[in-house]
């Protein structure tokens, strides 16, 4: 594969691919404790190879290029806590609704909250950067059309989901289906508001809160 060779939007899509492939590998080879899968492998998988690739082919600042900044911090913040809230909601009705009861209560007095959170962080910037500060950023800037980068980019963010998906004993049938949709309505939300307000932070709030939820019931 020679990137030198290839357009920009080809060399990103290249990017993603290769990060896919590792990915499905390192979770079919490897069973790793969650915390070092979340906080070791998946920022060195995901985030890697686009600060190499950005450094190499765009010669710009890193941070720059994937809108890892914000002019607005706190409105971006409010954003991100209330839209973050919103997903949290719907996961809990919808566990609720399938098995009768809010046991995510006694499984918070139970666990490290803390450390739960910190995961979960780290998950978000991870899949965001690459997602949505590396690869959608590009989809935009190369199409120029807001709505055919966003449903593109929500596509590659559900693919990207497969073997977390798949590799986990707890989901299945019904359930894997349901974070599916789930994942992609997440993925269309945070696209938008990406785009909307330049600013990767209010994303990565959603997706952390997001992932919170869903932390109590798998």
């Amino acid at each position: 594969m020679n990137l030198k060779n290839s357009s920009s939007l080809q060399r990103v899509l290249n990017i993603w691919g290769i990060v896919l492939i590792i990915w499905i590998i390192y979770r079919k080879k490897l069973s790793l404790p969650e915390w070092f899968d979340e906080i070791i492998a998946k920022p060195f998988v995901f985030i890697l190879p686009t600060y190499l690739y950005i450094k190499r082919f765009e010669k710009k600042p890193y941070f720059d290029q994937i809108w890892l900044k914000s002019k607005n911090i706190g409105s971006d913040i409010v954003l991100g806590v209330i839209l973050g809230l919103i997903f949290s909601a719907s996961a809990i009705i919808a566990n609720y609704v399938r098995y009768g009861s809010f046991d995510f209560i006694a499984k918070l007095i139970s666990q490290n909250l803390i450390f739960a959170v910190i995961i979960t962080i780290f998950t978000a910037t991870s899949e965001e950067v690459l997602s949505r500060g590396f690869i959608l950023k590009r989809l935009y800037d190369d199409s120029k059309n807001m709505y055919s980068a966003v449903f593109l980019n929500s596509i590659l963010f559900l693919i990207l989901h497969f073997p977390i998906l798949l590799s986990n004993s707890k989901l299945s049938g019904s359930l894997i289906l349901l974070f599916l949709g789930t994942d992609f309505i997440l993925s269309l939300v945070n696209s938008f508001v990406f785009i909307e307000r330049k600013s990767l932070l209010a994303p990565i709030l959603i997706h952390a809160l997001y992932n919170i939820s869903i932390l109590l019931y798998v």
